[in-house]
C-alpha cells in the first residue's frame, strides 16, 4: 500500500530539476531553475523548479506539482506508472498493495463499467423519439451540437424499471451501489433517474463517476428540479467539482478558475468561450473543493447567481475559506445583477458582458466588508458595535497569523472610517483632502512639507503662528492632553489610528493639530522628526511637568510597544469623551439655573455624578498603568 510516508520518502530521493531537464531546458537562477513555461507557449521564462522545495511553478500559467505530478501531467502517465518509473529510478521498492485495497479498487473499476454503461444509454435516448422533450428543452438553451456532445448529454425516460431493463447484464445490487437504482424496504427497486435531461459528472480523469438530471415536466412539482447522484464509492459529491478535468488545462492556458452555482451555469460559460468553469454539485463550496481549486490557481472567482440564495452562497464559502487562507491564496468574488445567472447574462448581452464582470471581481476582504456592512441597519452606536464584532469575528477564523494580523488592521480603517466619518475641523480647512507630503500642494492657512521642512505659508505666517504661540506659551497645560501628545510623539505610527476621533474633538491643545496633518503620510515621522516639527513651528516639546500628576504606563520606556498602544488607546478615549461630558453638564446646569425644576437638577446631579467617575477612571487607569509598567 502506498502510505504517504512512502511517497514522500520517494520524492526527496528524486532530484526534479534533473527530472525535468531531461525535456526542459533549464538555466540556473540562485537556488532554483528557471525555463520557458513546457505547458503554455511563451517567449521570457516563468516556469521555476526548486529542488529544495520539490516542487515546479509557472507564474504565468499557473502550473504546479512535484515529480509525480510532472510524470502525470507533462508525461501523460497514470498515477501508479509514474509512481513505479520514479521508485526503479530511486531504487524503491513498490509496496505489494493491500488485498483490501485491491479489491477496493477492483470494485471500484466494476463501478466504473456500470457507470459507462448507463451513459451510453442515456445518450442514445436522447437521439431517439422517446427524447424529444430533452432536445426541445436544449434547443431553448441555444447549446450547439458541439457543445452537447463534449458534455455528454443525454436523457432518462419516464418508467421506474427502464435502467434495469437496459443495464441487465449488469447485477441489481452493483445498480444500486453505483447510485442508479433505489432500494427501499418491502418494495421493489427502481430507477433513480426518470423523465430527466441527464448529465455525467466525471472525475479528474474524465471517467463518469455519478449523473446530474434536470427534471423536464413544468407540472411535476413534487420532485427536485436538479436530482443529482448520492454518494457512493466513486463520488463524494463535497470532495467533487464538476468539469474539473476539463477546466483545469484552460486554467492553465488562461491563469483563472471561475466557479458558477450548478453544471448547466458551466455549459453556458464554455459554450460562450470561457471553459475554465467548474461549480459544487448541490452544496456549498467545500473545504477539499477550496483545497483542490488552489491546487490549479491561487485567486478563483467565485460567481455566482444575484439572487439573495446566490449570494448567501457565496457568503458560505467566504466564511469557509477564511481559517484556510494563506500567504497568495484566496478568493475574488463576482456579484451578477439581481436575478441574473451567467446564462442570463450572456443571452442578454453576450460574453463581452460576462468578461467584464469576472474581470471586476472583487478581493474576499471587500466582499466581506460590504456584505457585513449592509447587512442591517447602522442607526445607533450599538449597531455598529455590533458590526465591529462581527468583522472581528471572521478574523478570528483566520489561522494565519500574519493574514488575521492584516485583515484586522484593515477592517479596523474601514470601520473607523465608517462609524467616525471625517468632518470640517480647523485642521483641515479645504476639507482635508490632501497629506503634507504632496509635493507643491498647500493647505489653506497651514503650509507644507518641503525640503525635509514645514514651511507655513507666508501670507498666514505671522498671524497664526503668533496664534499658535499664544495659545501654547504660559500656564499650566491640561495632564492627560500633555500625555498623549508624548505618547502620539513616542509612537508616532499610532497617529493615524486616533487621528479621526482626535480631530473632532473640540478645545483641543494647537499641538495636536500640526500632528495630525501628518495621519495621512504614505510613511510615519520618526519621534525625533516629529519633536522638530513642532519647535520649528514654535510649540513646546511635553515635557514630564505638564502630566507629572498623572503617570501613564506608555511613557514608561519599559513598557511593551504591543501594551504601550492598548494603554494610549485608552487614554485618548478619554481624552475625546472628556469635552462632550464637560458641555453636557454645562448645559445641564445652565438649563437648572433658568428653570428650577426637578428634572433639570436630576439631569445636573446625573452628569455630576458621571464627571466626578470619569475623574476617578483616569486616575485609576494612570496608577494601573504606572504600576504595571
Amino acid at each position: 500500500m502506498l502510505t504517504p510516508q512512502w511517497l514522500d520518502q520517494l520524492r526527496t530521493r528524486i532530484t526534479l530539476s534533473a527530472l525535468i531537464g531531461r525535456s526542459t531546458r533549464l538555466q540556473k537562477a540562485g537556488r532554483e531553475f528557471k525555463a520557458c513555461c513546457p505547458f503554455h507557449n511563451e517567449k521570457s521564462p516563468s516556469f521555476t523548479v526548486n529542488d529544495e522545495k520539490g516542487f515546479y511553478h509557472c507564474f504565468g500559467c499557473g502550473a504546479h506539482g512535484d515529480a509525480i505530478r510532472w510524470m502525470t501531467d507533462h508525461q501523460g502517465l497514470s498515477f501508479m506508472d509514474a509512481v513505479k518509473e520514479l521508485a526503479a529510478e530511486a531504487g524503491m521498492d513498490v509496496p505489494a498493495p493491500d488485498p483490501r485495497a485491491a479489491k477496493a479498487a477492483e470494485k471500484r473499476d466494476t463501478l466504473h463499467d456500470v457507470m459507462a454503461a448507463a451513459q451510453g444509454w442515456f445518450v442514445q435516448n436522447l437521439s431517439s423519439p422517446g427524447g424529444d422533450s430533452a432536445r426541445a428543452y436544449l434547443a431553448t438553451r441555444g447549446f450547439d451540437a458541439h457543445t452537447l456532445q463534449r458534455f455528454g448529454f443525454g436523457y432518462a425516460p419516464e418508467g421506474r424499471q427502464a435502467m434495469k431493463e437496459a443495464l441487465g447484464s449488469f447485477p441489481e445490487a452493483m445498480l444500486v451501489e453505483a447510485g442508479l437504482r433505489i432500494e427501499v424496504e418491502n418494495r421493489d427497486p427502481y430507477d433513480r433517474f426518470r423523465g430527466r435531461l441527464m448529465l455525467p459528472i466525471e472525475d479528474a480523469r474524465g471517467r463518469v463517476i455519478a449523473f446530474g438530471g434536470r427534471i423536464l415536466t413544468k407540472e411535476k412539482t413534487d420532485a427536485p428540479k436538479y436530482l443529482n447522484s448520492p454518494d457512493t464509492p466513486l463520488f463524494d459529491k463535497g470532495r467533487t467539482l464538476y468539469n474539473l478535468h476539463r477546466a483545469a488545462p484552460a486554467a492553465r492556458q488562461s491563469g483563472r478558475m471561475v466557479v458558477v452555482e450548478g453544471y448547466m451555469d458551466v455549459v453556458a460559460m464554455a459554450a460562450a468561450g470561457i471553459g475554465e468553469c467548474v461549480a459544487p454539485l448541490g452544496t456549498a463550496l467545500t473545504e477539499q473543493q477550496i483545497e483542490m481549486l488552489w491546487r490549479h490557481v491561487e485567486m478563483p472567482i467565485l460567481c455566482f447567481d444575484g439572487d439573495a440564495a446566490g449570494q448567501r452562497a457565496a457568503m458560505r464559502a467566504v466564511t469557509r475559506a477564511l481559517p484556510l487562507l494563506r500567504p497568495a491564496h484566496s478568493l475574488r468574488i463576482v456579484r451578477l445583477p439581481e436575478g441574473l445567472d451567467p446564462d442570463d447574462l450572456i443571452k442578454a448581452k453576450g460574453a463581452r458582458a460576462m468578461e467584464e464582470v469576472l474581470n471586476a471581481a472583487q478581493s474576499l476582504i471587500e466582499v466581506l466588508w460590504e456584505v457585513e456592512r449592509d447587512a442591517q441597519p447602522l442607526t445607533t452606536p450599538e449597531d455598529k458595535a455590533g458590526l465591529k464584532a462581527r468583522l472581528m469575528a471572521h478574523v478570528d477564523a483566520i489561522q494565519h497569523p500574519d493574514i488575521a494580523s492584516l485583515y484586522r488592521r484593515e477592517l479596523q480603517d474601514r470601520y473607523s472610517e465608517f462609524a467616525f466619518p471625517k468632518r470640517e475641523s480647523r485642521w483641515q480647512q479645504g476639507g482635508g483632502q490632501s497629506g503634507p507630503f504632496r509635493s507643491g500642494q498647500q493647505r489653506g492657512g497651514r503650509g507644507n512639507f518641503q525640503n525635509g521642512r514645514w514651511q507655513p505659508q507666508p501670507e498666514s505666517t505671522p498671524e497664526s503662528l503668533e496664534r499658535l504661540r499664544r495659545a501654547t506659551g504660559g500656564g499650566a497645560r491640561d495632564a492627560l492632553s500633555a500625555a498623549v501628545l508624548a505618547g502620539l510623539i513616542r509612537f508616532p505610527g499610532l497617529i493615524r489610528r486616533h487621528a479621526e476621533a482626535l480631530a473632532r474633538t473640540p478645545d483641543l491643545d494647537p499641538r495636536f493639530g500640526l500632528l495630525l496633518d501628518f495621519s495621512q503620510a504614505s510613511e510615519p515621522l520618526e519621534s525625533a522628526r516629529l519633536a522638530t516639527i513642532l519647535i520649528d513651528n514654535g510649540l513646546e516639546i511635553p515635557g514630564t511637568a505638564e502630566y507629572s500628576g498623572l503617570r501613564f504606563g506608555f511613557l514608561n520606556t519599559e513598557t511593551g510597544a504591543d501594551q504601550a498602544a492598548e494603554d494610549l488607546a485608552q487614554a485618548v478615549d478619554l481624552l475625546v469623551e472628556r469635552p462632550v461630558l464637560d458641555a453636557a453638564l454645562a448645559r445641564a446646569t445652565a438649563r437648572f439655573e433658568s428653570e428650577l425644576s426637578d428634572d433639570a437638577f436630576a439631569e445636573q446631579q446625573r452628569l455630576l455624578k458621571r464627571k466626578l467617575e470619569f475623574d476617578s477612571r483616569l486616575r485609576q487607569m494612570a496608577t494601573r498603568q504606572a504600576a504595571s509598567s
